[in-house]
């Protein structure tokens, strides 16, 4: 059986882009997008079957943590992902405080959000067949089905994590955007190279391509940051 997920992102392209996402993971199924906390619990009080909740922090009504409560204190079991560009260790003490099950920090790869989704869904697996009195090791196993695992290995062959954050960094440094001549040049890499890690990055949905004009030659393909926080 799916796992039904609302996605609640209040940012239309980043809303857009994790609702598919969860469409491509096995075993995930779309219950709803929800832009702000009010919406949120409208869908939910249309759908009681939703298993599990992707929460950005940063709603026009409200802060995610502010929904997340009101949801406990409704007495509502649901599981919470959060999905979101809060660094703030206090906002990241208080969603642990509150239930949230996994932590998934703005930007991330494809890769990123997958692995999220599949630990839970793990951990679910593992929670399913556990017997009904549970030993250490059992609850270990359980426990263990949520730590965090590294994700580098999913990138595309050639590509690192390190030199995709770099790339990350000096997208959301500028706001027009680059070629990847440009990022080439900037980073001290090459064109090809710079080309390889825009394009993985489109692909995401985490930039937009768009031709530049205004020079000789050929016009160059510009690649500018999705905004989502």
């Amino acid at each position: 059986m799916s796992v039904r997920v609302l996605v609640v992102e209040d940012e239309e392209v980043a809303a857009e882009a994790h609702a598919t996402y969860v469409g491509r993971v096995p075993g995930f199924e779309l219950a709803g997008v929800a832009h702000s906390a009010g919406e949120a619990m409208r869908l939910l009080q249309r759908d009681p079957d939703v298993d599990l909740v992707l929460l950005d922090m940063h709603l026009p009504d409200g802060h995610g943590l502010g929904l997340l409560q009101r949801l406990r204190a409704e007495g509502r079991p649901l599981d919470v992902i959060a999905v979101t560009s809060a660094r703030d260790t206090e906002v990241v003490r208080r969603a642990v405080s509150q239930g949230v099950v996994l932590y998934l920090l703005k930007p991330f790869t494809f890769a990123a959000f997958r692995g999220k989704l599949e630990q839970y869904a793990e951990f679910r697996a593992r929670l399913a067949t556990a017997p009904g009195d549970v030993v250490q090791d059992d609850v270990d196993q359980l426990f263990g089905a949520l730590r965090s695992r590294p994700t580098g290995e999913a990138l595309p062959k050639g590509m690192s994590l390190d030199s995709l954050r770099h790339v990350v960094e000096a997208l959301r440094e500028r706001t027009e955007g680059y070629s990847a001549s440009e990022l080439g040049e900037a980073i001290g890499v090459s064109r090809v190279t710079a080309r390889r890690y825009l394009e993985h990055l489109a692909d995401e949905g985490r930039v937009t391509r768009a031709p530049r004009y205004g020079g000789t030659g050929r016009p160059e393909v510009g690649y500018v940051w999705v905004r989502s926080d």
